[in-house]
């Protein structure tokens, strides 16, 4: 018999910049925060954690400390019971959300009645690789390779049009869409402003947990005094004569951890809360690799059609900013209001720490929707190597 899936709770670390606050933790232990802490906020689950019938995280390195299956770990880590299940999942930027899509399928087919999903990322941390040479005992050079993002150990079989960076593929982009560096900068100082408003009015106090240690209070790469006229004055980073991307109009490399309770709408009895929002849609969709940052539109609009609704019924967007281009050319192709999008910033000024985003996004819709009062919101993220992924959720109290 199917059963809906909802979302109960959600809460993340703050994200902190590369080589910043959180740069002497652990991923692992940065996923058993997130983790312990989303236990201790449902007093039922932290009598009885046996309530949570598996954990599913996501993280898009596992070459580093976060390797042997880093969910498995941080179950450990937070000293809940040897006898609950634990599984990483590896989508890459969309990995936690794709953990929440996974979550919400097992809850609905009646596998599973709670699931705790999230993700993690410290990009800080993410060690170089030395691959085994083809011949033993090399008597030349060897040469490091850094996990930290983007492609690595390249096969030669893959296009070269494949295998361009990040910031070359969404320099593609905005050149295929015509998206002007002026929009790009207006995008970046808004995710900056609204961010820092965000936390100023209290917004976030309830999604983000202390690391204990730390210092860290807020999300680390916010800087409320940006503007698009001191954007407008940096160097692009990719291409010299005539690029648009730089460091200020696209997302930081950060390191933090995202954790949300899914469960069956009778689970809360057993929880002792109401869930927050309904999973109504998902949608998942790929495209060329360099296109990447294109991806979600069409992810977006299957989550849409299995919702049953359309983009005029959606009253809040949650797009994970990798790059200010590739989120105004979603924007563009959705024809939305963009005072509905990202209305607490985005990834640009919050971080983007790869596994841990899908989560981060999908607790603040969530919670966005009760505070506004809309009915349906759209949580959308781009995958590098071109992918998408998009969820619908609906505030059952909404209008």
């Amino acid at each position: 018999m199917s059963q809906s899936a909802f979302v109960y709770d959600g809460v993340r670390t703050p994200f902190g910049r590369f080589g910043g606050a959180l740069a002497g933790v652990r991923p692992d232990d940065l996923a058993a925060v997130v983790v312990r802490s989303i236990v201790d906020r449902t007093p039922a689950v932290s009598a009885d954690p046996a309530l949570i019938d598996e954990v599913i995280l996501g993280n898009a390195n596992g070459a580093g400390e976060e390797n042997r299956n880093v969910a498995r770990m941080a179950t450990l880590l937070a000293g809940l019971p040897t006898s609950l299940p634990g599984t990483t999942v590896n989508r890459l930027c969309g990995s936690s959300l794709d953990a929440a899509i996974i979550a919400s399928r097992q809850i609905e087919t009646g596998d599973a009645e709670v699931i705790l999903v999230g993700g993690v990322e410290s990009m800080t941390r993410a060690p170089w690789v030395l691959p085994k040479t083809e011949k033993p005992y090399p008597a030349g050079n060897l040469q490091l390779t850094s996990t930290t993002l983007g492609w690595r150990l390249v096969n030669p079989a893959m296009p070269a049009e494949w295998t361009v960076s990040l910031g070359e593929a969404t320099e593609l982009l905005r050149e295929k869409y015509d998206i002007s560096r002026e929009r790009q900068d207006e995008f970046a100082a808004r995710s900056h402003l609204l961010a820092d408003q965000a936390w100023r009015d209290g917004f976030y106090d309830d999604l983000v947990v202390d690391v204990d240690g730390t210092g860290l209070a807020r999300d680390e790469s916010i800087r409320p005094e940006t503007t698009p006229e001191t954007l407008a004055g940096l160097r692009t980073s990719f291409r010299k004569t005539d690029g648009t991307v730089t460091a200020g109009n696209a997302s930081p490399l950060n390191d933090g951890a995202s954790a949300v309770l899914i469960g069956s709408e009778s689970a809360g009895d057993r929880l002792g809360r109401p869930p927050l929002a309904r999973i109504a849609g998902r949608g998942a969709a790929a495209n060329d690799p360099q296109y990447f940052g294109y991806a979600p539109v069409e992810a977006a609009e299957r989550a849409l059609r299995k919702a049953g609704i359309t983009w005029s019924d959606v009253g809040a967007v949650e797009l994970n900013e990798a790059f200010a281009a590739q989120s105004l050319a979603c924007l563009d192709a959705w024809d939305i209001d963009p005072q509905i999008v990202n209305r607490h910033g985005g990834a640009i000024a919050i971080g983007h720490p790869l596994g841990a985003s899908g989560g981060r996004i999908l607790a603040t819709l969530a919670k966005d929707l009760r505070v506004s009062g809309s009915r349906w919101g759209v949580a959308a993220i781009c995958i590098g190597v071109g992918q998408g992924l998009a969820v619908v959720l609906e505030n059952p109290e909404g209008t």
